[in-house]
């Protein structure tokens, strides 16, 4: 049974006309290793703290500003989101398609909430806490290219023609702001594009994007901003003590105009200092370790890197599968061929790297995870290839080969074939991240020691879901399975309301 809304009742819940206010006791475990009766011992203890939660329901004006605006990502996103809006349907060769937002976590997803004579019940994922809706974002953004939305969603070839021909009234006269352009970082087969740029020192450039975010404030009247990076993948910045290593460090280094700070630092300087979140949605190493120090020190929210869609995603559920079913993969192998722009920026070595790193830490907490199968060290052959096919367009395919070790010395292949509509998946990971980001920012707790609540940790690891190379602050588990991922994000919402996390036990059927 499906319901589109409901309300907690329960002494630990209370709801007023701005916030939602929860008291929520977490049962988790410390581990100790002790020596008794003369031998060192693990023992586990069980152990609950209680938090309190305080989320307002004053849901904002969101405006959402892309880096990349002009890109597959960004004028999909924005021609989907009009669509939904205006309730604009088309002609396809299967008939008329209505608009939708499949692929969102966000807005095409449910949670259970519970059972009714002995019928499970959902609802919606967004149902949880007030979001903001899709259809009410304003956006906005830059790009090194000076195509208005309308042309760059011809130029992409994503979207059926008669959608296009519909939405170019909207979005014709939309045009993003000049971007920051620094050949160094990206292939040099960007260079053609580039005639919308800024010009000036890092310095200069970073104080125009600073300025940009106050006007589209003062324009849009939007109450909240979220930027995310949608643009080209950079290659990686060298981490150096003295030049990026520390915030003061990293201004310096602005200040000096040194080559080394890329772009989408310079765009996370400006969101940090303006306190406006920022997404990298990218591979490389934008949130170098002065940009973390800056986030901390400013508590403005961060989250990364790199959209999670297609071939990383289908491979964190199946490597999370075998080796929880204590299967042995031994050797995957990964093949993709794409002709839209990201493949062809990949088509350098630079930056084919930083999506080479992405890609391939995406199995290390599954592996580490089981001792029995993988000895210290040990870690399964994994081989990432990326080639610019350009006929294939935004149609990414992707090849994938798992071999695995089996019971008794046999071995398991799986072979997939997987062509991923490249951007028709991104798009909706970027609405989810901005949406998430927003929402984070509503949300306050505190320990029932504590005198204050406060906001979460600015590096937002709840958005570890939607990325291949999940953004965690210093000193915390990465996790990559999948459904971890997931089972955090929604049990954190379900603590926001006073419910427990979905166990799956079903005791009451038992």
């Amino acid at each position: 049974m499906f319901i589109d809304s409901f309300k907690v009742e329960s002494p630990n819940v209370k709801y007023s006309e701005d916030c939602i206010h929860s008291i929520y006791r977490y049962e988790t475990t410390e581990l100790v290793h002790e020596k008794r009766d003369g031998r060192y011992q693990w023992f586990v203890r069980p152990k609950t703290v209680e938090y309190e939660f305080k989320t307002s329901t004053k849901v904002p004006k969101l405006g959402v500003m892309l880096i990349g605006w002009g890109g597959n990502n960004g004028s999909t996103l924005t021609a989907a989101v009009i669509a939904n809006k205006e309730g604009i349907s088309w002609i396809t060769k299967d008939g008329v398609q209505q608009p939708n937002y499949f692929g969102s976590l966000t807005q095409a997803s449910t949670c259970r909430i519970g059972s009714f004579n002995g019928e499970e019940i959902y609802t919606p994922f967004k149902s949880l806490l007030p979001m903001v809706d899709p259809n009410d974002i304003i956006f906005a953004g830059w790009d090194i290219n000076n195509m208005n939305l309308a042309d760059a969603m011809s130029r992409a070839k994503v979207l059926d023609i008669d959608l296009q021909k519909q939405l170019r009234p909207y979005m014709e006269d939309l045009y993003p702001l000049p971007g920051i352009y620094d050949p160094d970082f990206i292939a040099a087969n960007q260079g053609s594009r580039a005639n919308n740029t800024i010009k000036g020192s890092k310095k200069e450039q970073m104080e125009k994007i600073i300025q940009d975010i106050r006007e589209f404030k003062v324009r849009t009247k939007v109450q909240q901003v979220v930027v995310l990076w949608t643009a080209n993948t950079e290659r990686y910045s060298d981490v150096i003590v003295g030049l990026n290593d520390t915030k003061e460090n990293l201004f310096k280094s602005i200040e000096n105009g040194e080559k080394e700070i890329s772009p989408s630092t310079l765009y996370a300087l400006a969101c940090i200092h303006e306190n406006v979140p920022f997404i990298n949605g990218s591979p490389q190493n934008t949130f170098v370790p002065g940009i973390i120090d800056y986030a901390i020190y400013q508590n403005s929210l961060i989250g990364g890197d790199d959209f999670k869609t297609g071939q990383t995603k289908l491979k964190s559920v199946l490597v999370d599968f075998l080796v929880g079913a204590g299967i042995k993969p031994t050797s995957i192998v990964s093949y993709n061929h794409l002709g839209n722009n990201d493949g062809m920026n990949l088509s350098a070595p630079q930056t084919f790297r930083s999506k080479e790193i992405s890609k391939s830490n995406v199995v290390d907490d599954m592996v580490s995870s089981n001792a029995i199968l993988y000895g210290p060290g040990e870690h399964p052959d994994h081989v990432i290839v990326i080639k610019y096919v350009p006929y294939v367009g935004d149609s990414k395919r992707a090849m994938d080969e798992y071999v695995s070790e089996i019971f008794m010395g046999g071995r398991s292949t799986i072979a997939i074939h997987n062509t991923c509509e490249d951007s028709l998946l991104a798009a909706p990971l970027v609405l989810d991240l901005v949406l998430l980001a927003e929402l984070c920012t509503r949300i306050q707790l505190k320990m029932a020691d504590e005198d204050k609540f406060h906001s979460f940790h600015p590096v937002a690891a709840l958005l570890s879901y939607l990325t291949k190379a999940p953004l965690v602050p210093p000193g915390t588990p990465v996790i990559n399975a999948l459904s971890k991922q997931r089972a955090m994000l929604e049990n954190i919402l379900r603590a926001c309301i006073g419910l427990a996390p979905e166990n799956n036990m079903l005791l009451e059927y038992k």
